[in-house]
């Protein structure tokens, strides 16, 4: 073997090694998209205000916020993307609980502390007639829960007047119905420098909350103002909590109590860190895909993939004989290079990706049939074999090329414009075009120059064209 064509064979060698490197195992390096693995679609729509209209960097802060969540959240992969002007595109493939992933997105989280100057009395619930004996104690009850009410609404207009006697104050209701006239918020959730999960000497869930310097002085401050008298923790316009403040606070941390599960705990703690939505946002629409429906594609996939690259294979080998199996080769490195440029570039493999490595794998078949159709016709002319296969490949070189080129250009317009499954099936087409330039135009050759060089026959395998 001369000495050019082993540094050849070598590069070949070295290539598949890393490349079956970078995909063992398939499991783990392969990131299966929405459609294979299951998971939760959501569709948002960013809604701005005069004050805070829309903008570009308020789509890009909105993306920030939404990836911080969720990956403290712990989604594997999350696709989070933006389609159009003012919406967003999220996909948790392996989420099957799409109601805590709205939760988690849809919220601003908006985190105020204030100081409660007044409220209305918590309003009983209000009586039901299986828990009393006669109709008389319930209608009774009744009454007494409707003077309650009459009292609350009648508080609730005399902190409305304070509200408009002084704009600096907020009526706000809380969890249990009661109404609170708030003080302005010295406190929000950008004095923030932690927020976890934490359980009180009950084993409930609470949320404990670390201030920056900044919210430690300024929580220090509220918290001597009001002692003996409520500091509200208001969440999204709600107030949550209205704790009585027994002492001053000077360490920087507070807690936040209610009636939480543990997972709501989680869930609220990660808003707090990750930062309130800079916009509020719509949900338009969402898609949970099982995991069952997940497995049923990867195996549709996969018999299909296998029963298109099965028939290539054998229309190369019967067309083509024995020149049919070097093309068989290059175009199993090419599958091995595409998954290896997935795993590499840690790319999303969708059902239309899986079309996209099928549609490869004809193109690869395309260039060799060129190379393979151009080399019969140098024989023709009267060339030897290894000129006629040098001959072949550089003359079909350029019209490998422009084919290529040309579905290169389609695949960048489509992963500029498309979305989610439509960007998927860009990327592994546009890796699949590179992987398979390069064996139909360097692995094939160096294949063939090396399985002709073996023989001593006169013939090359397949074209019947004798020199």
């Amino acid at each position: 073997m001369p000495k050019h064509e082993r540094w050849k064979i070598i590069l070949i060698l070295v290539v598949l090694f890393a490349s079956l490197w970078a995909v063992y195992p398939p499991s783990e390096k392969i990131k299966l998209g929405l459609d294979l693995k299951g998971g939760v679609h959501i569709l948002l729509q960013a809604k701005g205000t005069p004050e805070n209209p829309i903008s570009s960097d308020t789509i890009e802060r909105l993306i920030a916020v939404l990836r911080n969540r969720i990956d403290q959240y712990g989604v594997a992969e999350p696709v989070i993307q933006r389609e159009g002007n003012d919406r967003v595109v999220v996909e948790l493939p392996g989420l099957d609980d799409p109601e805590s992933a709205i939760e988690l997105i849809g919220k601003t989280a908006m985190l105020e502390f204030r100081p409660v100057i007044d409220a209305t009395p918590r309003l009983p619930r209000k009586p039901e007639r299986q828990n009393y004996g006669s109709d008389e104690e319930y209608e009774t009850a009744i009454k007494r829960w409707e003077e309650y009410e009459r009292q609350a609404l009648a508080m609730e207009k005399k902190l409305w007047k304070h509200v408009e006697e002084n704009p600096s104050l907020s009526v706000l209701k809380g969890e249990d119905g009661e109404v609170y006239l708030l003080g302005a918020a010295s406190i929000t959730g950008q004095h923030l420098l932690d927020a976890k999960v934490a359980f009180d000497n009950l084993g409930r869930p609470v949320v404990t909350l670390k201030f920056n310097k900044e919210g430690t002085h300024l929580f220090d401050e509220l918290t001597a103002r009001n002692i003996g008298r409520q500091v509200a923790i208001v969440l999204d316009g709600v107030v949550i909590s209205a704790p009585v403040v027994q002492e001053r606070i000077s360490g920087g941390e507070a807690q936040i109590s209610g009636r939480f599960t543990t997972d709501e705990a989680q869930r609220l703690a990660i808003m707090l860190r990750a930062g309130a939505l800079p916009v509020t946002v719509e949900i338009l629409e969402t898609r949970s895909i099982g995991p069952t429906l997940g497995t049923d594609s990867i195996k549709s996939g996969i018999k299909a993939g296998l029963i298109g690259a099965i028939l290539v294979f054998l229309f190369m080998f019967i067309y083509y004989s024995r020149m049919g199996l070097v093309a068989d080769l290059a175009l199993v490195m090419t599958i091995i290079l595409v998954l290896a440029g997935l795993a590499s570039f840690r790319a999303t493999l969708t059902m239309p990706g899986i079309a996209g490595i099928i549609l490869t794998l004809g193109m690869a078949v395309d260039g060799n049939i060129l190379i393979y159709e151009r080399i019969k016709e140098e024989l023709r002319s009267g060339k030897t074999v290894m000129a006629a296969i040098d001959a072949g490949f550089r003359k079909a070189f350029v019209t490998i090329i422009d084919a290529n080129l040309t579905t290169l250009f389609a695949a960048a317009f489509l992963f500029y414009y498309g979305t989610g499954p439509v960007r998927g099936f860009a990327v592994t087409l546009s890796i699949g075009i590179f992987a398979s330039l390069f064996c139909a135009v360097f692995v094939t050759k160096v294949l063939l120059r090396l399985f002709v060089g073996r023989r001593k026959s006169s013939v090359l395998p397949a074209t019947k064209e004798r020199l």
